[in-house]
């Protein structure tokens, strides 16, 4: 094991993808339907979960990346570590294997027009504690990532405790703290507890918290969330939510004690709120050299427009790209430019990671100001800046 120095830590659940190709022409409807049989395609084999999404887009990005993930002692398991082994032998360094445990997997359906649908086993991951994370390397880091706490149980029992905790000590040390989720089962025991509860807890030891937007409705305003997908009914839900419901829980979440949220809106694009100039000052590692730049600014950027082969992993690369822009000491504005842009080069892959390129090449396609997506709808008293294509919110203490 070398000592070699990191920039970032990502811990959390990883797992073994498995994406069946699905043609043009097939509807959500035509699955599920006892008896029948639907020919597809070649899968794709690849790793996923936060630990693997975030940390290897974070790898491909240039960004020195460590890996605390855990799998079992079995074939997915080795098939996860060596496709880890093949980008860099380094990143599988802190990575636990764990016998007698199974390793996690996804089936994921990426079904043409659709988000995609997951079938998924939480393995190993559903024993994965904080006792697994060596904080003396997380020490020596200048950021701490963790992902998808819903589908590791003893990150939510007892009230999300534990995760808390984590999160606290991980800060004591110094270190920056950025906290990804996942859209719990509604029908598990991770859909049965009281998420604002925890969010409550663990907040305060956050300083950066990158939910998507229908994972925080889903935590925060349930009965709200179960009436969009009734309007929804087979559709999305994205389209039904108006924008000042993102502005006030995004205004909530704050309030909650984190340094800055930053809501995953789908193909409407990359929402930033971040708190106050105190707040934002203590986020660790002096990450945030300018605290002026981005203490309380509200800014919404649209998604570029691309072709989609794959949304597999979206969320976790534009996470990527946004973090790699706070480690690169960029201003809020390119940093968020650049995470849509990290998010558009990973859905030009089928997998989650594979489009992902250098840096150097995000730059590029941001200076080109390639075409954006438009928003579903105009935020209302939110300005247009065009020098960055995005929206800046009327709660801004700046002029455009």
């Amino acid at each position: 094991m070398t000592s070699r120095k990191i920039d970032v830590v990502v811990a959390g659940l990883v797992c073994l993808d498995i994406i069946p190709a699905v043609r043009e022409g097939k509807s959500r409807n035509q699955f599920f339907i006892p008896g029948k049989l639907i020919e597809v395609g070649g899968a794709t084999i690849a790793t996923g979960g936060a630990v693997s999404n975030t940390g290897l887009a974070l790898h491909r990005l240039g960004i020195s990346t460590c890996l605390m993930g855990k799998v079992g002692n079995d074939d997915f398991g080795r098939i996860i570590l060596d496709a880890l082994n093949r980008v860099d032998p380094a990143l599988t360094e802190e990575m636990i294997i764990s016998e007698g445990e199974q390793t996690s997997y996804s089936i994921v359906l990426s079904i043409p027009g659709v988000d995609r649908i997951f079938l998924h086993c939480p393995g190993a991951n559903a024993t994965y504690q904080a006792s697994n994370i060596d904080t003396a390397r997380v020490a020596d880091a200048r950021l701490f990532h963790f992902g998808y706490p819903p589908h590791i149980r003893q990150m939510y029992i007892n009230g999300g405790q534990n995760l808390a905790e984590l999160m606290s000590l991980i800060k004591s040390l110094g270190v920056a703290t950025s906290l990804d989720m996942a859209m719990p089962d509604p029908d598990t025991e991770s859909g049965q507890i009281d998420w604002k509860e925890l969010l409550q807890l663990t907040l305060p030891h956050v300083d950066m918290y990158l939910p998507s937007l229908e994972e925080t409705l889903f935590m925060l305003r349930r009965p709200y969330y179960e009436e969009l997908q009734r309007q929804a009914g087979d559709g999305e839900i994205l389209p039904f939510v108006q924008e000042s419901v993102i502005s006030e829980v995004a205004e909530q979440l704050l309030g909650m004690g984190c340094g800055m949220v930053v809501l995953k809106l789908g193909e409407s694009g990359l929402y930033l709120r971040t708190g106050t100039r105190q707040r934002v000052q203590d986020i660790g590692n002096h990450l945030v050299s300018d605290v002026e730049q981005w203490a309380d600014r509200q800014l919404w950027v649209p998604c570029y427009e691309t072709v989609v082969k794959g949304t597999t992993g979206a969320g976790d690369c534009t996470i990527a790209g946004f973090l790699a822009g706070m480690l690169k000491g960029l201003v809020p504005e390119t940093t968020m430019t650049h995470a849509v842009a990290v998010g558009a080069y990973c859905v030009e892959g089928i997998d989650a990671t594979s489009g992902v390129v250098p840096w150097g090449q995000v730059e590029k396609r941001v200076r080109e100001k390639g075409k954006r997506l438009p928003l579903r709808q105009i935020p209302v008293d939110w300005q247009w800046q065009d020098q960055h294509d995005m929206w800046v919110g009327p709660n801004e203490k700046r002029t455009v």
